[in-house]
């Protein structure tokens, strides 16, 4: 079987048997898809009749949440490498249907949608009765696909035929406890949150307030001040990358809402000063976030949003030390230890010895890191120990630090006090900068020489232990950075510690 970059899954299997479905379609759509899946819905779509079949508006029931929040769960369990997005495109409330704010429901179903990356191939559940009869499915499901969606021409079509003979016997079972009646949508909807590597929890969240939501959905996005106290903060994507995934994943599940981003430097944000808000979706450990908004918005002489709460996303996959439920947090801490970039082709350097650039701030736990390499076979080069070397009498620095901040920094033996030296530059921007434009250079070629020891010893790999290799610009004397980051309370503890031993030795 062929493998394709993009696909439009196209499920047809009624609500009350999906759930169960769920797993083993997706499984075989993983083996036909490798980067993203687009998941349609249209239980009860009929594509053996022979006759074209037509996208038409389906009015959203209440447990489509439940739906929508077990595809999402079921892909991140048994399709993870997948980026798997359900369209909402033709989810429309219709009239006389339980509804808080405008409603489009009386257009025409529109053009086919152009999604961010064109589908090369559609897939579907469909049960084929008769093996003569999928030519003809085949045809009428990319016709289907063709008219909700721009394709890539030639679009391929694919019947998936998973091993479901295990949940047959589940299927009766499950017709009476899924809910079809109308469930109840508003003009205008919030939600807030990080939303750092869009995940399957994130992006239940996304698609329920999409379909929740009739005209407008605002999406406020921690920035600053909220994210100080996150898990591994340091791995947190940038704000504008962060919220140019949102748009383009928001695009693609809805087009016909207006989308509001906006960046969270408090809990609150606009949500409790915007009047036309009328629902807010929490879930069970933000549920108090919502409670407190409502409790604002009362101040402030305005109307209680509904809240509507959905539930969290179990992780199997999760380790002892991580959260039971899918999280960024665990996901950044599933990022330690590997390469966030590729290194920088660096075309002036000898690939042997292979250097690996070491920073972090103090109490980080650099230093240990490259004391672990050395012992594999690194050849560890301190930068401090190389820095002190550059005070030395004899050194070129040594001079040029004297002629710069005067021979009062002098010991009674001429060798540079770096405390007096010190209390000259600390606290004055400009000094320090002369005091570093001398010495960091100076280093540089240290680490150098260090380097060309190492490469006619025949070592293969060198680890520069240098807290300011950034700073310094150091970057093109290294094949690749790697930052020990560790939380800010936990250095604080380590350094004090540190002090606390050098006051007691003295």
């Amino acid at each position: 079987m062929s493998m394709f970059s993009t696909g439009v899954l196209v499920l047809t299997s009624p609500l009350h048997i999906l759930p169960l479905r769920l797993a083993p379609v997706l499984s075989s759509a993983a083996q036909i898809v490798e980067r993203t899946l687009y998941v349609h819905l249209h239980p009860g779509l009929n594509l053996g009749t022979g006759t074209p079949a037509r996208p038409v508006f389906i009015p959203p029931v209440v447990d489509l949440p439940t739906i929508i929040s077990r595809l999402y769960s079921n892909a991140a369990d048994v399709c993870g490498h997948l980026d798997v997005r359900v369209l909402l495109t033709h989810f429309r409330a219709q009239p006389g249907m339980p509804q808080t704010g405008s409603c489009a429901a009386s257009n025409p179903f529109p053009s086919p949608q152009i999604l961010t990356h064109s589908p090369e191939v559609v897939l579907t559940d469909f049960a084929v009765q008769d093996p003569g009869q999928s030519s003809l499915v085949s045809q009428c499901l990319q016709k289907y696909a063709g008219h909700c969606y721009v394709c890539t021409p030639g679009l391929s079509s694919v019947i998936l035929h998973p091993q479901l003979e295990e949940v047959k016997s589940e299927d009766e079972k499950q017709k009476d406890t899924v809910r079809e009646e109308p469930i109840e949508t508003y003009g205008d909807v919030v939600v807030g949150g990080t939303f750092d590597r869009l995940h399957g929890a994130h992006r239940t969240l996304l698609n329920i307030c999409s379909l929740l939501a009739n005209r407008r959905f605002m999406v406020g996005v921690c920035d600053q001040e909220l994210l100080k106290n996150k898990v591994l903060k340091e791995l947190i994507e940038p704000y504008g990358q962060r919220v140019q995934r949102l748009q383009e994943f928001l695009n693609d599940v809805k087009p016909s809402l207006h989308y509001e981003i906006v960046p969270l430097s408090d809990p609150f944000g606009p949500s409790v000063s915007d009047p036309q808000l009328q629902c807010i979706v929490v879930s069970e450990e933000t549920r108090r976030g919502g409670e407190a908004v409502n409790r604002k918005r009362v101040e402030n002489g305005l109307p209680e949003l509904v809240l509507y709460e959905i539930p969290l996303i179990k992780d199997i996959h999760h380790t002892e030390i991580e959260e039971e439920k899918i999280s960024s947090s665990s996901l950044r801490s599933r990022l330690l230890g590997t390469l966030l970039v590729p290194p920088t082709p660096r075309p002036g350097l000898s690939q042997v010895p292979y250097v690996i650039g070491l920073t972090g701030g103090s109490g980080s736990g650099k230093s240990s890191v490259a004391r672990r390499m050395e012992a594999l076979g690194a050849v560890r080069i301190d930068a401090d120990q190389l820095g002190h070397e550059t005070y030395l009498p004899g050194r070129a620095a040594y001079h040029k630090i004297l002629q710069e901040f005067g021979t009062d920094i002098l010991n009674e033996d001429e060798t540079i006090n770096r405390r007096a030296l010190g209390r000259k530059v600390f606290g004055n921007k400009e000094r320090l900068k002369a005091l570093t434009d001398i010495v960091w250079p100076e280093i540089a070629l240290l680490v150098k020489e260090r380097v060309q020891c190492a490469k006619e010893e025949g070592k293969s790999v060198c680890v520069l232990d240098a807290a300011v290799l950034l700073e310094a610009e150091w970057t093109d004397m290294v094949h690749e950075v790697w930052v020990a980051i560790i939380p800010e309370e936990e250095a604080v503890r380590r350094i004090v510690s540190v002090m606390v031993r050098v006051r007691r030795m003295r």
